[in-house]
């Protein structure tokens, strides 16, 4: 309660005025500590697909939380079985999946399955089913050409609002304008994010974007686990445990660097997309070459520094259109413009023949320095936050100015009040105070007297009793009305008219939404930039060149970008799957020497430079990529309900064998272990041979194999396509060096006795493995070892013996039949 008081005393002589003083306490609500500029209490995001698929085709549209957003994708042909619908469902994980009643038995199928996904995390999407007249062509256009946009200007016209919706939208794609349709009236019904608000509120839409899936390199979430693209910990703090996970050891761990929010979710977006568009590709490699100058190191950290301060525009954005706006989101939206401009400036000294920086330089119009502007005059932040409110700048407008100093003027004022109010009261009541409280007006303030015990004793003639308070007691007199009457409620007319002119600022800054949206786009990729410049210059990665005409990858002295941030000294390898000789690539070798470590490695440097980044390797030159599958850890999962090695056949090598193609690099390792040795190799054999039967359409096959029988029974055939690798090693006598060097050759043994000794198995264990491998590899009959027979009777003897001379013999009860039948016989078998 904010309060303004003035108090004269009487003295204790008599009646008469005393002493008068006056105070002005400041606001009673304690705004608390000064609110953090990140967005902490931003909600988890969510997204809701609406989908139409009829004759072939696919209309897709979505709207995230995140940014109040919503995303379509024009017209894609997609086959009977949906797997560009998967790839989307995959790619963006909808928390609800909209479309129509009237569906084919297709789309009716694909949908029943992706409801039954018990094992998709976090959990499977909301399947809901609008009325196809929900989705009506005519109706679905009206929707969108009516529809309460923030980001146009209230000035614009109907037709004028036709025309660039027409410019942002293609209406000529039926069946995406039919989605955006249906997601328009199920935002409309389940009132996305304004569920508490007022009826005539309605969901923010604060853009349209197009995004499209063409060009996109193929790689499913089984290559992003095992090569540790993502790999995602619980948080360490008790404090983070229920709200999610943090990044491990990964991939995307270590190229991180990026100062803002949505400069990490633009990163993670490139690793969930990576592309043959070889344009773009070499757009971003020319940034981070740019930045990798040692003459530019200055101004990639300043322009560092002042990305740290693009904050969360969207969320700001979308709370100004429900008037939800902080006293933090002004000081957060005046940084994260002026930190613009600030990019702008540099910028437009930087080349302008590389496309981003003429793209910043020339998109970050003075609509920016407006807004900052607009702001900085208008805005008190001090003031703001001390009275945890919206406050005007003195200067703005004369009759908040007037009003203010009325305020700050009442102290002084009220205590003549109180004074004449002293001189009409009873002279047992020695002070009085006239205050003001916001929203209740002017009221005199007395104390209570010890003779003021009943409600009947409050009543003074000529004053309205009010409430009690903390001892004091408060009354409405004539001088009190009247000054009601000539004052008003100036605390809250202050409110009012400050909350107006907020709402004006509001109104001039979605106007420009547009270019805010726009920044944090040009932003974030230039962050992402940084980033990578930044790990490239750090792990010295070099520029990767692509090649159309290659299919395949050829890498020289590559290097694993985990392994080697892990490891003392990382041994570097090459590899080269170009052209159609030596398409399958066989690697044996001992265990632990590397195979796998070497096929993550080719797997990694191709992902790198396929999202453009520098990799890590003297050189590399990238073929026409488009798909990575892999097969190299087992999935377990009781949820599937499937054994370890059906996991493997189906949802590993069945994806690489029915999916890959002549420009798809395919890496296998240790395929066929979990299942009979026999039956494993027979089907890796089969595999391979089914891949090699292709001809010049075969995918490049990496495969690492404890399987030396592939090769020593010659269960491939000869020929260019198949090309045998082994991990160089060298025996020291009983040692066994490791070189961690690939070569051509077959490995002669799996040395699988070496790998047990370096895991503390005892000799005797090792050596007896030894002697029955070898027994296998001849061909002769496996018998128990004497010696450990021989000590197992004579432990056994020994027992019966000592059994047999604890006995009685003189007790009468004992029955030596009894001691024959279940002691000495039994033992029998063992000892004979």
């Amino acid at each position: 309660m904010a309060s303004v008081a003035a108090t004269p005393t009487r003295t204790p002589n008599g009646p008469g005025p005393g002493e008068a003083s006056a105070s002005f306490p400041t606001v009673a609500s304690d705004p608390g500590p000064r609110e953090p500029e990140e967005e902490g209490e931003e909600e988890p995001a969510e997204i809701h697909l609406c989908v139409l698929w009829n004759s072939g085709y696919l209309g897709i549209a979505y709207y995230d939380t995140s940014d109040s957003t919503i995303h379509f994708m024009p017209d894609a042909p997609d086959h009977e079985s949906l797997k560009l619908l998967q790839r989307v469902l995959d790619e963006i994980d909808p928390r609800s999946v909209v479309t129509s009643a009237k569906q084919d038995e297709n789309m009716t199928r694909f949908l029943g399955k992706l409801a039954s996904q018990e094992h998709r995390e976090p959990k499977r999407p909301e399947i809901i089913f609008l009325p196809s007249v929900d989705f009506g062509l005519e109706i679905s256009k009206q929707r969108l050409l009516s529809g309460n946009y923030s980001f146009l200007p209230d000035s614009m016209t109907t037709t004028e609002k036709i025309l660039f919706l027409s410019s942002i939208i293609p209406f000529d794609c039926l069946l995406m304008v039919r989605a955006l349709g249906g997601l328009l009236k199920f935002l409309g019904r389940r009132r996305i994010g304004v569920e508490l608000e007022d009826y005539n509120v309605s969901v923010p839409i604060l853009g349209f974007k197009k995004f499209v899936l063409t060009n996109l390199v193929s790689i499913d979430q089984d290559t992003y686990s095992v090569l540790q693209i993502f790999k995602s910990e619980s948080h360490p703090s008790v404090y983070k445990v229920a709200s999610g996970l943090k990044e491990g050891l990964s991939l995307f761990g270590i190229l991180n660097r990026c100062r803002c929010k949505w400069g990490e979710k633009l990163l993670r977006l490139w690793f969930t997309r990576p592309t043959q568009d070889l344009g773009e590709l070499n757009s971003r490699l020319d940034v981070i070459q740019f930045f990798l100058l040692p003459q530019n190191l200055d101004m990639a950290q300043m322009l560092h520094r002042l990305l740290g301060h693009i904050k969360n525009v969207p969320l700001i954005l979308k709370r100004m259109t429900l008037s939800h706006t902080k006293v933090s989101d002004w000081q957060v939206l005046y940084k994260t413009v002026y930190s613009a401009l600030g990019l702008r400036d540099a910028c437009r000294s930087l080349p302008q023949s590389i496309q981003l920086f003429r793209d910043i330089a020339q998109e970050f119009s003075d609509d920016l320095h407006h807004i900052a502007s607009l702001i900085g005059k208008v805005v008190d932040f001090e003031g703001s936050l001390a009275e945890n409110r919206f406050t005007v700048l003195p200067n703005i407008d004369p009759e908040i100015d007037e009003k203010k100093r009325r305020l700050m003027g009442l102290p002084s004022f009220l205590t003549e009040v109180a004074r004449k109010e002293l001189e009409n009261l009873d002279s047992r009541i020695p002070s009085c105070s006239v205050i003001y409280i916001p929203l209740i007006g002017f009221l005199l303030s007395i104390p209570r007297l010890p003779s003021m015990v009943e409600t009947s004793d409050f009543e003074i003639e000529g004053l309205d009793f009010m409430f009690l308070s903390e001892e004091k007691l408060h009354y409405r007199s004539a001088r009190t009305k009247e000054l009601d009457a000539l004052l008003g409620d100036l605390h809250c007319d202050i409110r009012d008219q400050e909350t107006l002119l907020m709402h004006q600022l509001q109104c001039q800054v979605l106007a420009r939404a547009a270019v805010l949206t726009r920044v944090l786009d040009l932003a974030s990729r230039l962050d992402v930039l940084l980033a990578l410049a930044s790990a490239a210059r750090d792990y010295g990665y070099s520029r990767p060149r692509y090649s159309p005409r290659l299919l395949g990858v050829r890498i020289q002295n590559g290097r694993h970008p985990l392994m080697e941030l892990c490891a003392r000294t990382f041994v570097p390898n090459s590899a080269e799957c170009g052209g159609d000789a030596g398409r399958v690539k066989v690697i044996t070798g001992p265990n632990s020497s590397g195979k796998s470590i070497y096929l993550k490695q080719v797997g990694l440097i191709t992902f790198m430079a396929l999202v453009g980044s520098f990799v890590p390797a003297e050189e590399a030159e990238i073929g026409a990529v488009d798909a990575i599958f892999t097969r190299i850890h087992s999935c377990e999962s009781i949820s599937l309900g499937l054994s370890t090695f059906m996991i493997d056949l189906n949802q590993q090598v069945a994806k690489a064998v029915n999916n890959a193609t002549e420009r798809s690099l395919v890496l296998v390792d240790e395929f066929g272990k979990g299942t009979n040795t026999v039956d494993g190799l027979a089907l890796l054999a089969a595999v391979i041979r089914h891949w090699l039967a292709l001809g010049p359409t075969c995918p490049h096959v990496f495969v690492a194999t404890n399987f030396l029988s592939l090769v020593q029974l010659q269960l491939l055939p000869r020929g260019p396509l198949v090309q045998y690798l082994t991990m160089e090693t060298c025996e020291d006598g009983d040692d066994l060096v490791f070189f961690y060097q690939v070569c051509e050759g077959v490995a002669r043994a799996s040395h699988a006795s070496h790998t047990a000794a370096q895991a503390g198995l005892p000799e005797k264990l090792i050596a007896r493995g030894k002697q029955v491998s070898d027994l296998i590899r001849s061909g002769k009959p496996i018998k128990p070892v004497k010696e450990l027979l021989k000590e197992k009777q004579m432990e056994n003897c020994q027992t019966l013996v000592d059994k047999f001379l604890k006995l009685d013999l003189e007790d009468p009860s004992l029955d030596l039949d009894i001691f024959m039948s279940q002691e000495v016989l039994p033992a029998a078998t063992t000892i004979l």
